[in-house]
């Protein structure tokens, strides 16, 4: 394990323990490899969470999520006003557009989505719901640090393969009434849709989303 996060060590093992079970189910022997844990450590958490219902085992004995989770999550959710404001906006957006849409929050040095809707291609950008990404890439991190504010005169920023290859997007910020970016409003899509100029394609109606999304949320 690496040096404690928090203070209280079995609660970063716990952590570390359900983050390697977010790409999907484990043994036992998996979760001491991607953890980091020795065994006795790992088989312990693993059991003591699973008594709390945060960790559950498949029909094939692997260890996956637990249910409670869900019910965490959608708590979370109901804590954040701005997702269940954004909801209108967000599906207007989506249905203009054809694209992917997200609403991103910073969390320190990354941005969290608090809120998505799938474009209904076939192909198509997804992004789930809680996903944690990097602020220094991609158009949403780069809204949400402000880097291009004195540099950009558009209302909205893009990018083009940075985050991920083939893939192109255009944030805008969301402002409260103090002028502060509380939030960034994404459309996402593969380039063969969204082109190598996402902005001027679909800037216009990011900019129409974040601004409804203010309004919306009274900020």
């Amino acid at each position: 394990m690496e040096p404690s996060v928090s203070g209280v060590g079995v609660l970063d093992k716990a952590v570390a323990l359900l983050g390697a079970l977010e790409a999907g189910s484990a043994t036992l022997n998996e979760l001491v490899a991607e953890a980091n844990l020795s065994r006795a450590t790992a088989h312990r958490l693993a059991v003591a969470l699973e008594a709390h219902g945060l960790v559950r085992r498949d029909e094939d004995g692997r260890f996956v999520l637990g249910l409670r989770l869900i019910q965490l999550g959608r708590a979370a959710a109901d804590a954040m006003p701005l997702a269940t404001a954004a909801q209108g906006a967000l599906a207007a957006l989506r249905d203009a557009t054809g694209e992917s849409v997200q609403l991103y929050v910073r969390d320190d040095d990354r941005r969290v989505c608090i809120a998505a809707l799938e474009s209904p291609h076939g192909l198509r950008t997804i992004v789930p719901m809680g996903a944690s990404l990097p602020l220094a890439v991609g158009s949403a991190g780069r809204v949400l640090l402000g880097t291009e504010s004195a540099q950009n005169r558009r209302p909205w920023v893009e990018s083009v393969g940075e985050r991920e290859a083939g893939v192109a997007s255009v944030s805008a910020p969301v402002r409260d009434s103090t002028g502060e970016v509380v939030a960034a409003v994404s459309v996402s899509g593969p380039i063969e849709r969204t082109t190598r100029q996402p902005g001027s394609k679909y800037g216009a109606a990011v900019v129409a989303a974040a601004s409804r999304i203010e309004s919306d949320a009274a900020l």
